[in-house]
């Protein structure tokens, strides 16, 4: 196999259930270039291991399996299967999400290459609750632009195909590894390629991105998806701050509070409700000006929502 245009990063841990129907989306890819699938297995403990030794063993080459002789955690492993990928163009599916377009990579390349100012391209995706089958088309709202993405990040994981050059100069700039704060990994690489390379959309769902309730973007526990939502804008609030100038502080800081605040809305008691508050008031007073606090407060109150409290 020559050089591949286009390299497939797959990080994977304990997705044995998924994993095959993953993969078998990456293989289908129908393309005048090469294609490549790099596997970064991060010593599962299920039959993960297994099955990325069978693709890569029936496909060499074209499916290439990367790991270790211990767990490193899903920051390190995302960074070393990138750092495996040879291809112009890195794309990304996670080891439980899938490709169901098998034109997806052709399409997205080729707006790439017919653009060389843009640096990521991205799709529509759907989102597919696992435990009930619905899946949700996303994202409601489309955008290309920093001040717009940083608000609703539209760009799931598994929808994205970036410059390789691009994202290895976000690794070595921003080195996310310094900010365990940051719950996230494609987040701010997709924040970053939208303020330095122009993004690119095809408005087509191309991959599903399965919602698992133990995970860290969709937990069930309230408190996790708190801690969720505050990360992301801390996310927004560091890039704005490093290279928009700021712009975007006062709205994130604000929609920080409130998404919040929101989901205490409906789990965990008013006391914790106003806690949270006034943590946010204290260290930024003119949040008392903004009328989502009391509001949701109201609605606490007279609905006595209290559905979960771990």
């Amino acid at each position: 196999m020559q050089t591949p245009l286009v390299s497939v990063v797959m990080t994977t841990y304990n997705h044995a259930p998924y994993l095959r129907q993953a993969i078998e989306g990456v293989l289908a890819q129908q393309t005048p270039f090469d294609v490549e699938l790099v596997l970064g297995e991060d010593c599962s403990t299920d039959a993960t291991p297994a099955i990325c030794r069978e693709y890569a063993a029936r496909y060499p080459g074209r499916v290439r399996l990367v790991t270790g002789p211990a767990n490193v955690g899903w920051r390190a492993n995302y960074r070393r299967t990138f750092e495996a990928c040879r291809g112009r163009y890195v794309a990304y599916c996670d080891g439980d999400d899938w490709w169901e377009d098998p034109h997806k990579l052709r399409r997205q390349v080729e707006r790439l290459e017919a653009d060389p100012s843009c640096g990521l391209c991205y799709t529509r995706t759907e989102r597919c609750d696992q435990a009930t089958g619905v899946r949700t088309p996303f994202p409601a709202e489309c955008s290309t632009r920093f001040d717009r993405m940083v608000f609703r990040n539209p760009v799931d994981n598994c929808c994205a195909v970036a410059r390789r050059e691009l994202v290895a100069r976000y690794y070595a700039e921003v080195r996310p590894e310094e900010h365990s704060e940051w719950l996230t990994d494609d987040q701010p690489m997709w924040l970053w390629c939208a303020l330095h390379a122009g993004v690119c959309f095809v408005d087509a769902v191309t991959a599903v991105h399965r919602v698992l309730p133990a995970s860290v973007s969709h937990s069930g526990l309230y408190r996790r998806r708190i801690a969720f939502v505050d990360s992301l804008c801390d996310i927004g609030l560091w890039m704005d701050a490093r290279y928009h100038g700021g712009r975007c502080r006062r709205r994130l800081l604000r929609k920080r509070s409130s998404d919040a605040l929101w989901v205490l809305s409906y789990h965990g008691g008013v006391g914790e409700y106003l806690t949270r508050w006034w943590r946010d008031v204290r260290r930024t007073p003119w949040l008392l000006l903004c009328p989502e606090g009391y509001g949701l407060l109201v609605k606490k109150l007279l609905f006595r929502r209290n559905t979960d409290t771990r």
